[in-house]
């Protein structure tokens, strides 16, 4: 039984026929503050691409050291939202516009020796690697063999002798540990291009025993090139078929603070497992109809609105609200029966969830849970035209 907060139900009951996002800001105050308390000792910078929604930011920002963008876009949109906070610029095929910023990053993660030849400083960088390791069970693998991002070794050593002769560089042999905190980020600074340390996001989808494993790994091989900053990723495991299973964050930080040496950085970038708890997308129950004997409920909103369920492949989770126009005893109460519950797109893949046990008739709303990240970001906004939805934030 999926619990709703109040102020998600006060929404509903005023919801029209527009879908609407509502982001639970007190919830995800608390969240973030429950990672901070059992990460400390750990740099804790927040993956912008899972939900850039500005209120989100400013909620998290107490609770960060920094963040993590992958365009010119959402670093021009995060330094605008939050211009005291280090930020940390990654993703592959950085065009040359973005390239120029890395005078104002804090860190600039490093794809490609072409990357880095292109990269005409000053720069502080983290090499991007892509360890030969197994990555079993991940939802998302970005690394342990051929995929686009990071580099083997083979364009990791090509990279450290670009760095040790290139014009202006400093390799290995000048790596200082990096200052910790807000502080450090200052966007004047001029300086060659800086070695610091390693960048390594594997694996996403997975839980803290075989995030730790991955975490030893990047550890041991950015060690055996004399580098004392490691920026682990993010990866934790959010689980869509049980909302009230989460993330182990106490283990996880005590198992990272267990791998680390004096003298070392060590570095997160949790995403999803930040924000996906604090959403909700709420849209209304148009038609429900039987098609061939399977039992189908279409809604006024869809996955131009929330692309995650089909993308990943699972059943949303979701609570059923009665509609604003019931009044009790003059309705038939709908029987519980297997239901696909589906958006108003001309295409079978506007699927929210499958052959679920539900019971809902025209206007009832649906209060999707977990939709705080990779959720209204993500999805095909103007498919069909239709109309966006509306953002309400409690608290």
């Amino acid at each position: 039984m999926i619990e709703v907060p109040e102020g998600v139900r006060a929404v509903a009951r005023s919801l029209g026929d527009v879908p609407a996002y509502v982001y639970d800001l007190p919830a995800l105050d608390r969240h973030a503050a429950a990672v901070r308390a059992v990460t400390e000792g750990v740099e804790l910078h927040y993956a912008v691409k899972a939900n850039p929604d500005a209120e989100i930011l400013r909620t998290l920002a107490p609770h960060l050291d920094g963040l993590e963008v992958s365009s010119g876009g959402e670093f021009a949109h995060a330094t605008a939202v939050l211009p005291d906070l280090p930020v940390s610029f990654g993703g592959p095929g950085k065009i040359e516009a973005e390239l120029a910023l890395a005078p104002s990053a804090y860190r600039w993660h490093v794809e490609s020796p072409a990357e880095l030849r292109r990269l005409t400083g000053p720069a502080e960088v983290l090499l991007r690697v892509n360890l030969g390791v197994p990555v079993a069970g991940a939802a998302l693998a970005m690394g342990g063999g051929a995929t686009p991002f990071g580099m083997d070794g083979e364009g990791v050593a090509e990279c450290l002798r670009l760095l040790a002769t290139g014009p202006g560089a400093e390799g290995p042999a000048a790596h200082r540990p990096a200052p910790h905190g807000a502080g450090v980020h200052d966007p004047g600074r001029r300086g060659p291009v800086r070695l610091r340390g390693v960048h390594a996001h594997l694996a996403s989808g997975l839980a803290a025993p075989a995030l730790l494993e991955l975490a030893e790994a990047v550890l041991a091989y950015g060690r055996g090139l004399g580098l004392a900053e490691f920026n682990l990723g993010g990866g934790m495991a959010v689980d869509y078929a049980d909302p009230d299973a989460r993330f182990d964050w106490a283990e996880y930080g005590r198992g990272l603070r267990d791998l680390a040496r004096p003298g070392e950085t060590l570095r997160i970038e949790p995403g999803r497992a930040m924000t996906a708890y604090c959403g909700w997308y709420l849209t209304r129950v148009i038609d429900v109809k039987r098609v061939h004997g399977e039992r189908f409920a279409v809604l006024s909103g869809g996955t131009h609105h929330l692309r995650t369920p089909v993308t990943k492949g699972h059943d949303q989770p979701f609570a059923v609200l009665g509609g604003a126009t019931k009044t009790a005893g003059t309705v038939e109460i709908p029987q519980i029966a297997p239901t696909t519950l589906v958006g108003r797109l001309c295409t079978p893949k506007d699927v929210f969830a499958r052959r679920v046990p539900a019971a809902l008739e025209p206007g009832d709303v649906v209060a999707f849970a977990m939709a705080g990240a990779y959720a209204w970001n993500i999805s095909h906004h103007d498919f069909l035209m239709h109309p966006k939805p509306s953002f309400h934030y409690l608290g």
